[in-house]
């Protein structure tokens, strides 16, 4: 199935039922009074973010949710049945905006996380409502509201831990078979990977993490060449952004792998200057793959150079993705540069939690 990571839908809550216009009559009982009920309340519409939906393909075929209306009050003082709450689920990292006013409503980040989008209408009043000791027969009644109706554009952004940087064919795809369960299609020509692709690599019980493979960019995609950057906003949430390079694309001796780089990191800036995403603050480490089909010598010469004409300080791997050389310890790297993250984002939340035996009144005691 073709991953859809972007959709438009109309949503509308269930009408209020109307209130009961009604007097009771019964033997032997003159003048019964009022006994009309309120009508129901409309059902609301939610969407729920849930564990096993990776795209917004179900959108593309059904675009609109109608809830259920109240049911009209009765006599006898009964109340109309409300309507029942329509859910809908989409799949998690779903941000969901007006497609009006383009107001942010929610963003959908957490398994299970329900977010209303439009309010079930009132039930209107029935007649008893209206009684007082002036009116005692009153014909009065309100009708139900009605529900909101609202359009919405959902767009998904994958949740994933780390993220798959690079030109076309330096391998991306490859590895991320070699090192989870995911099966991207993997070919001997640019642009084989057109959608966004997620794996899971288990380092054992309690150890692994997310990586997405996105479509491989080239020069220019910010002004549409290519595949565009449309999926680099897959990239925003994650923690980790790995710039895969291929030490020796097709076969070219002649390869320029630090200008290869510079123009990844320019589609980068110019993506985050127009977006405000701020890629290019992100941590992100140089993947150098394909290193066996290279003598170690050249290897060597050709890393070094590179490592010396972009002035990189970050970390540096070498792997080939195909035979699984070296990937074992990048992983193992990413693993703990995670937990680091993770640490740290602890610790910075346990000190901005105010001590209270530092705020207590002078002279208290425990």
């Amino acid at each position: 199935m073709k991953f859809v990571d972007e959709a438009e839908i109309s949503v509308h809550a269930g009408n209020g039922g109307h209130g009961a216009l009604s007097f009771r009559r019964e033997k032997y009982i003159p003048r019964g009074g009022p006994d009309g009920g309120d009508g129901g309340r409309g059902g609301s519409v939610y969407l729920l973010a849930t564990h096993g939906l990776n795209t917004l393909a179900d959108f593309r075929f059904v675009r609109h949710y109608q809830a259920k209306g109240g049911q009209t009050g009765g006599g006898k003082l009964k109340s109309g049945q409300s309507g029942d709450d329509l859910v809908v689920k989409v799949p998690v990292g779903t941000i969901v905006y007006d497609a009006q006013t383009e107001e942010l409503i929610a963003d959908l980040t957490d398994v299970d996380q329900k977010v209303m989008v439009a309010q079930g209408g009132e039930g209107g009043l029935g007649n008893t409502t209206f009684k007082s000791s002036t009116n005692q027969a009153p014909r009065k009644i309100t009708k139900g509201k009605p529900g909101d109706a609202r359009t919405l554009r959902l767009e998904l952004k994958v949740l994933a831990d780390v993220g798959l940087l690079g030109l076309p064919n330096a391998g991306k795809s490859t590895f991320l078979r070699s090192v989870s369960q995911a099966t991207p299609k993997v070919a001997d020509y640019p642009f084989t990977t057109l959608y966004p692709e997620l794996g899971v690599v288990s380092l054992g019980v309690g150890s692994s993490f997310v990586i997405a493979d996105i479509p491989g960019l080239i020069e220019g995609a910010s002004e549409g060449a290519g595949l565009g950057i449309q999926f680099l906003r897959h990239l925003s949430r994650t923690k980790l952004l790995l710039h895969v390079v291929d030490i020796a694309p097709y076969g070219d001796e002649e390869a320029n792998l630090a200008g290869d780089i510079r123009t990844i990191i320019g589609e980068l800036e110019q993506y985050s200057k127009e977006t405000g995403a701020e890629l290019g603050s992100l941590d992100r480490w140089l993947v150098i793959n394909k290193t066996d089909v290279v003598l170690d010598e050249d290897r060597q010469e050709i890393v070094a150079s590179l490592l010396a004409e972009l002035d990189w300080q970050g970390p540096v791997f070498e792997i080939s993705a195909i035979s699984r050389t070296g990937t074992q310890a990048l992983c193992n790297a990413i693993m703990g540069h995670l937990d680091q993250l993770k640490k740290d984002a602890e610790e910075e939340v346990f000190v901005s939690i105010p001590n209270e035996l530092d705020q207590a009144p002078k002279g208290w005691t425990p």
